[in-house]
């Protein structure tokens, strides 16, 4: 099976580590074609879904603010399995 892959904006190391731990490949928000992945996850508190807006991709967008990095990567792991 192939990795899923995850994009997670850069100030959250601590998500980008939970999610590797899972097994996921983790890639930077910017710059990345977001068409290419399997989930995006923001912070509340840098949230530019203008950018993520504009490009269709049915990738689940996850916002990770005020959320453990637990939480957040179990969020990630049940919405690309409902996918």
């Amino acid at each position: 099976m192939d990795r899923r892959i995850v994009a997670v904006a850069t100030e959250l190391g601590n998500v980008r580590a939970q999610l590797e731990a899972r097994g996921f490949l983790v890639v930077d928000l910017d710059g990345t074609d977001l068409k290419q992945v399997d989930a995006v996850v923001v912070s509340g508190a840098s949230d530019n879904l203008t950018g993520i807006q504009n490009v269709e991709t049915q990738a689940p967008v996850i916002d990770a603010a005020g959320r453990s990095a637990a939480e957040v990567a179990e969020d990630v792991a049940e919405r690309i399995e409902l996918r």
